[in-house]
């Protein structure tokens, strides 16, 4: 993996940069889109959400809803991104582990057609474990909250 890239003073980033980042591949990518970033503070991403998602004809058929843990995911993603951009650690053979989750919450559910806009603020970072606060919001309202865990590591470690 490489270091999050920004197009010049930009703090966005498009798929490209975010595909040479995360290891998540179709169907279990959920970002796509970086609107801003600042390292070592906070990152706001995007995950447009379609009626195309693999989830929906089983979550819940006639009435199609995110499911929860992927919202979650979504948000994971997102602080992954933030971690690896407020990093300066080589990224090549580096994996970073879902370690923990607390105060998960979830206020409205995320339907076909949504924008999920997802937030993740760095709160503590040490070179075992990050720790991030998140929200996910839709047209401004809040979807889900959570505080996530994140362990960086070497594959060479595994």
């Amino acid at each position: 993996m490489k270091k999050l890239l920004f197009r010049g003073n930009s703090t966005e980033a498009d798929i490209g940069s975010i595909l040479a980042n995360v290891p998540h591949r179709y169907p279990f990518l959920l970002v796509d889109r970086v609107k801003d970033c600042t390292p070592g503070k906070e990152i706001v991403a995007i995950k447009n959400v379609t009626i195309n998602e693999p989830f929906f004809p089983g979550h819940f058929p006639g009435h199609p809803v995110m499911p929860g843990v992927l919202i979650l995911e979504a948000l994971a993603q997102a602080s992954l991104l933030l971690g690896i951009a407020s990093t300066e650690q080589d990224q090549e053979n580096m994996l970073y582990y879902f370690v923990g989750i607390d105060k998960a919450r979830f206020k409205r559910p995320v339907v076909p057609g949504d924008q999920l806009v997802l937030h993740s603020r760095l709160l503590k970072s040490r070179a075992a474990m990050w720790k991030f606060s998140t929200e996910a919001r839709v047209d401004g309202q809040l979807a889900c909250t959570a505080d996530m865990m994140a362990a960086p590591r070497s594959v060479a470690d595994d």
